[in-house]
């Protein structure tokens, strides 16, 4: 479950009613009836309705960055995005941008290679460019070194490089927000976690060996 209360349609801002009709159907209460198009529980949204004015700031920018004003390629963002949603350990992100990837082209063997980009050889310099800059932009918070933006550069205008780090950045915010809500699929238990011994815990009976 969510950490935060979910907004039934009924309690829904005007800003939602819209979104609730297009995600989840026409009328439908996405408290009482969860489920998206992309197989998604839909608590992204119904959490996010709880502040009106946060709502209509997030989808903005979800309208904003597949606008076809923006000068980046598609194709780019995308692979720049599935890479956060791994370096993140963001299921949503993730999956959703498998999704979105393969609908604007990106091919199957670059989608499933992103978790070992670096050794693989199915993508082109601006590829590895981006995906570069995007470990620099998670991984190392901003602080990368200047041949990673100068190789940037090589392959795209400065336009599009600040297009990619707008859009990525906004993404980081979804990831670490849907982690710590437990939206949609990043509702999940933290893995590291102690394994319990099958008989108590072994370490209290460990002494220094007998010596003959």
């Amino acid at each position: 479950m969510p950490r935060l209360r979910e907004v039934p349609r009924s309690e829904a801002p005007d800003v939602a009613q819209g979104w609730y009709d297009l995600i989840f159907g026409e009328g439908v209460d996405p408290v009482a009836e969860p489920g998206t198009a992309t197989g998604t529980p839909g608590t992204w949204w119904t959490v996010m309705a709880l502040v009106p004015d946060v709502f209509r700031h997030a989808t903005d920018g979800l309208m904003l960055y597949r606008s076809p004003n923006r000068a980046l390629d598609p194709q780019l963002r995308e692979l720049g995005q599935l890479r956060l949603g791994w370096t993140t350990q963001s299921r949503f992100v993730f999956s959703q941008h498998c999704k979105a990837a393969r609908t604007d082209g990106v091919p199957e063997e670059k989608i499933a290679a992103i978790g070992h980009w670096s050794s693989a050889d199915c993508y082109s310099p601006p590829e590895r460019a981006v995906l570069a800059f995007t470990d620099g932009l998670v991984l190392e918070h901003g602080r990368m070194a200047d041949g990673v933006v100068d190789t940037l550069k090589e392959h795209l205008s400065d336009e599009q490089v600040l297009e990619l780090t707008y859009i990525l950045t906004m993404y980081l915010q979804h990831a670490v927000m849907s982690r710590a809500l437990r939206l949609e699929f990043d509702d999940v238990d933290d893995l590291v976690a102690e394994v319990e011994a099958p008989d108590g815990d072994p370490y209290l009976r460990i002494g220094p060996p007998e010596r003959d």
